[in-house]
């Protein structure tokens, strides 16, 4: 029974993995792939960990396999919240038609386009 849930697991985390390269391969912009791959790859690692700790039965992976996926849920959000704002401040413009919360402060494109979205430089 603990070989079919680790393998569920270690299927489960797979197919994460599947859906964070298809939104790196299908989605417009560098901020909806980053978030993308943020979400999609720390649930599939995750479990896959989670698999990999189950296969194995021992304490000594379980724990590190714990200390692995508390490591990454900690750093690969803060990771990708900071590489989007540095590309935000540098320039890197969002796909057309993309909307801002309303605490955003608005301004012109760059390109020349009225569309506003949101510079924290200006």
């Amino acid at each position: 029974m603990i070989g079919l849930t680790a393998a569920a697991l270690l299927a489960a985390g797979a197919a994460f993995l599947f859906l964070a390269a298809l939104g790196l391969v299908r989605l417009p912009d560098l901020y909806n792939r980053m978030h993308a791959v943020s979400k999609a790859a720390s649930l599939g690692l995750g479990l896959i960990l989670l698999g990999v700790a189950m296969h194995f039965g021992t304490a000594e992976v379980a724990l590190k396999a714990a200390a692995v996926i508390v490591f990454l849920l900690l750093s690969n959000p803060v990771a990708a919240y900071l590489l989007a704002r540095a590309a935000l401040r540098t320039g890197v413009p969002p796909a057309p038609g993309t909307r801002f919360g309303e605490d955003a402060p608005e301004c012109r494109r760059r390109d020349g386009d009225d569309e506003s979205v949101t510079d924290p430089r200006e």
